[in-house]
């Protein structure tokens, strides 16, 4: 049992499973999500360059993708988990922004990385893909080397990347939808 595991265990037993909100773990509350600013890209108006996916074990809907590779394309990266209820949430949202953007450019890549040892498993991963309509590549992160390389704590997050692949909008949790909305729209104006 990885030390990980042991340290949700316990929070969770001793919490009560009372509805009770873990930071930097899946968030299941009726408060509305709120922004996780960085400090970087978010307050000095500097952008952070995006880090490359690293330590991937399988790609599910495309070959492997190199964000070098997608210079010019305005990407949004999701890291969701499929066990977690706020990253289902946002999936038909995130299913909906890549419909309404993918012939204009925007690329969508989800990273799945587990919270718990079932989601490790690649055939699960696959069914949730298939149970949510997810289309988009999806990068499976079993060991967290880009979740890591992002510096990422939260499920779900939102980066958005631009042509230059600097991060210019990120965001934690659910909501938000409009802001990136806007954010990938007004990206994707100026290379029209």
């Amino acid at each position: 049992m990885s030390l990980r595991l042991i340290a949700v265990s316990a929070l969770v037993t001793g919490l009560g499973l009372g509805g009770a909100v873990i930071p930097g773990l899946c968030t299941e509350s009726d408060a509305p999500a709120q922004p996780v600013p960085r400090a970087i890209a978010m307050t000095t108006g500097q952008s952070q360059t995006a880090p490359e996916f690293v330590g991937i074990n399988n790609w599910f809907n495309s070959q492997p993708l190199k964000l070098a590779d997608l210079r010019g394309k305005v990407v949004l990266v999701d890291f969701w988990t499929y066990g977690c209820v706020n990253c289902v949430n946002t999936l038909p949202r995130v299913t909906q922004l890549y419909s309404k953007y993918r012939d204009r450019g925007l690329v969508v890549i989800g990273v799945h990385t587990p919270e718990f040892p079932f989601e490790h498993s690649a055939s699960n991963v696959q069914a949730a893909l298939k149970r949510h309509g997810i289309l988009y590549p999806v990068a499976q992160d079993n060991n967290s080397q880009t979740w890591n390389a992002y510096r990422n704590q939260y499920w779900p997050a939102q980066y958005v990347i631009d042509q230059n692949g600097k991060i210019v909008f990120q965001h934690a949790g659910e909501g938000q939808y409009d802001e990136i909305d806007r954010t990938v729209a007004r990206l994707l104006n100026a290379n029209s």
